[in-house]
């Protein structure tokens, strides 16, 4: 399956349970580090629905959500009626289809592990103007942390699919300075935590690329694992996951 095809099938429980970037979190550290401003228009790259792209239009940006699934771009399209903010592009980080030099910011939610990076760090170069700023915020559960966030990730290691691949791109969150040698780097790391009742923990996971889909002969012992864990870890009906912001701006040295 292709990178593309991941969330097919997926987009109503991604709609539905995946965690909100908070405009009072995001915005100011974004207009400290980066000096965001509502006149600039913002390339949001992996758009999904347009939550990212949220965040820009409460800010007052003209956003171009680019996205190559068309379930995905459907629902941002559904979400955002006639929002003459906002333009829905089928598209991809590597090959966005936007002019050279069109916009003041790139930016990217929790999708930049799916992108070729070689070929996208060249598609922002292109796309930017002079001096333009790389936004990356990525935001979800932490992978260790408290007991019950290292207990999900063990759930969720036998039953995934493309697992492992997925895990190990991940690492490239840890690494991002390295993408911009010489340039300009600002990093913000804001802890937190989410409490979840069996409905939304169950529509969180199954919002994730690699859960098996229900239909799928792996969804069965998947469901049952899941209900083992929320039975083991909840609390008053609820378990509670750490979570964490990664706020990072950033823009290229110039080419020499």
């Amino acid at each position: 399956m292709s990178n593309t095809e991941k969330f097919t099938g997926r987009v109503s429980a991604y709609v539905a349970y995946r965690e909100r970037y908070d405009p009072e979190i995001v915005l100011p550290i974004l207009r400290d580090s980066c000096s965001l401003k509502p006149g600039w228009t913002i390339a949001d790259i992996g758009a999904g629905t347009g939550m990212l792209s949220d965040i820009f239009l409460a800010n007052g940006n003209r956003v171009l959500a680019i996205e190559p699934n068309a379930e995905m771009r459907e629902a941002c399209l559904e979400l955002h009626p006639a929002n003459s903010a906002l333009s829905i592009i089928n598209g991809t980080a590597e090959a966005t289809g936007l002019p050279d030099a069109s916009v003041e910011a790139v930016a990217v939610g929790r999708a930049l592990h799916w992108f070729d990076l070689e070929a996208t760090i060249l598609e922002f170069r292109r796309i930017l103007k002079p001096s333009g700023w790389v936004i990356i915020i990525a935001f979800g559960r932490s992978k260790e942390g408290r007991e019950e966030n290292i207990a999900y990730e063990d759930f969720l290691r036998p039953y995934t699919r493309d697992g492992e691949g997925t895990r190990v791109s991940y690492a490239v969150y840890q690494r991002l300075k390295d993408l911009f040698p010489n340039g300009e780097f600002h990093q913000k790391d804001i802890p937190g935590e989410m409490s979840l009742d069996w409905q939304s923990l169950r529509g969180l996971t199954l919002s994730l690329s690699h859960a098996p889909l229900p239909g799928t002969p792996e969804f069965a012992p998947f469901e049952a694992s899941l209900i083992r864990y929320f039975d083991k870890y909840q609390h008053n009906g609820k378990v509670t996951l750490t979570t964490r912001y990664w706020i990072n701006a950033a823009r290229f040295a110039p080419l020499s």
